[in-house]
């Protein structure tokens, strides 16, 4: 029997030679009886299970492409809402019979590829626990009631060139969660390292405010590349509460919240670096929410519509102390909404340099200034330095108190910066604003080119 070798992640799999499935039930025995190095694939038409698939170790799944090949649910097939939200770190109390595919259990080198996966009556569409070397290339995952692919511990894995739609909701108490509750994502992985995350679509087509779901949704990632993704949804990225490590996120195309906190900032790892988020082009004013310890923000491109000036670019809630260290330099910022940066908690070690922000007048408009942060925190460790702030139109100041005037400003080109007669910021001669130009490609397969501040498909 012919077989072809090709590269799945890390491993090397083989291609078995043979004819296309065409039944629900020529796929059930195909999964049954194959082996290691073995591919199913899978001719175009609907595949309706009446329960999970298993997919054991070196078992991959081909379709005839997204929108041709499609597996689904049979109508009496219902995943159970009483099990939803589900306890996120707990597998051992997790229900995974809602969803379509299962990936066995320890199993490595299993892909997925080129079919679409749709509800909507099941939890999700792939689950997996504790798997390494998992390729999931070329899939659309459609209305689900929680995550399009839900994974515990997964290692050493890609997923790109997928798209989700409509691929969770909000959940409290088994029932979907209008004023609340946990939300789940189109990708959905808790504890992920070495691993990833590219050129994928996450769309938003339902506005009920239960219908709300997060584009990549994590619990701990460490050496994690999160790039070229375009998520169209109100909150793009989340990885809070767990110490993450090296989480690269860059050139995406962001049209909601990166949230990132975590209790008192959390530990730094040895690399120095718990998030590098670099080269994307954010849409919304509410862009980040902090705080974390270790975090380099930049050379991003922050797009604002001025009528939609809800939130502070970063946004921190908490109310214990974060030693730090954070950066934030060399980004374009247009038309911060209520400003840059509030800080509710006391933090350390924050550099802002080489920016180049523009502040216009917004709907409401916002007369706060740039920077809020909480009067105890420890100025001293704060610079300002080489960047060139403007309001256009209304003047606005840079700080919201007295206190974080103590922070270290050198060199700030301020324009129409009320108050700003006021600061100790002595000149040098360094360059104000972006230390290079500002040019990049973003989204699904670069399909958004940035040049400085323009953005064009």
């Amino acid at each position: 029997m012919k077989r072809i070798h090709f590269l799945v992640g890390l491993a090397c799999v083989q291609l078995m030679d043979a004819g296309p499935v065409r039944t629900t039930e020529e796929l059930l025995v195909a999964v049954r009886s194959a082996g290691q190095g073995d591919v199913i694939k899978l001719d175009a038409g609907t595949y309706r299970l009446e329960r999970p698939l298993e997919l054991r170790s070196g078992v991959s799944i081909q379709g005839g492409g997204e929108g041709k090949t499609i597996i689904t649910h049979a109508a009496e097939w219902r995943g159970n809402p009483a099990t939803l939200p589900d306890p996120e770190t707990d597998f051992r109390k997790f229900d995974k019979s809602g969803y379509l595919i299962h990936l066995a259990d320890d199993a490595t080198d299993v892909s997925v590829s080129d079919l679409t996966l749709t509800g909507p009556q099941l939890h999700g569409g792939i689950y997996g626990w504790a798997n390494r070397r998992v390729h999931l290339h070329g899939l659309r995952f459609e209305n689900f009631q929680y995550s399009g692919f839900r994974s515990y511990q997964l290692a050493e894995s890609k997923i790109d060139h997928c798209v989700f739609v409509d691929a969770g909701q909000r959940w409290e108490n088994g029932k979907p969660g209008v004023g609340g509750g946990i939300t789940g994502g189109g990708i959905f992985a808790i504890w992920i390292a070495d691993s990833e995350i590219s050129n994928n679509r996450f769309l938003r087509t339902k506005t009920a405010p239960n219908e709300h779901y997060y584009g990549i949704k994590g619990r701990q990632g460490k050496r994690l590349r999160i790039h070229h993704n375009t998520i169209e949804t109100n909150f793009s990225i989340e990885f809070p509460f767990e110490n993450d490590e090296d989480v690269e996120i860059s050139n995406n195309v962001l049209h909601g919240t990166v949230s990132i906190p975590k209790h008192a900032g959390g530990p730094v790892p040895a690399s120095g670096r718990t998030f590098h988020i670099h080269h994307n082009w954010f849409r919304d004013s509410y862009s980040i929410e902090f705080v974390r310890n270790g975090v380099e923000i930049s050379h991003n491109l922050f797009d604002f519509d001025p009528a939609k000036d809800h939130g502070n670019l970063i946004s921190a809630f908490g109310d214990v102390t974060a030693p730090g260290p954070a950066a934030f330099h060399n980004n374009l910022v247009n038309n911060p909404g209520r400003g840059v940066m509030w800080m509710n908690e006391i933090f350390g070690n924050l550099t802002v340099r080489n920016n180049h922000i523009i502040a216009r007048t917004t709907a409401t408009p916002r007369e706060e200034g740039l920077f809020g942060f909480h009067q105890g925190c420890e100025f001293s460790t704060f610079v300002f330095e080489n960047n060139r702030i403007e309001c256009e139109g209304k003047a606005r100041p840079l700080f919201r108190n007295e206190e974080s005037a103590k922070a270290r400003l050198s060199n700030n080109q301020l324009v129409n910066v009320a108050g700003s007669d006021l600061l100790n910021n002595p000149k040098t001669a360094a360059k104000a604003g972006l230390e290079a130009p500002l040019k990049f490609k973003c989204g699904v397969d670069g399909e958004v080119a940035v040049d400085g501040w323009t953005a064009k498909r």
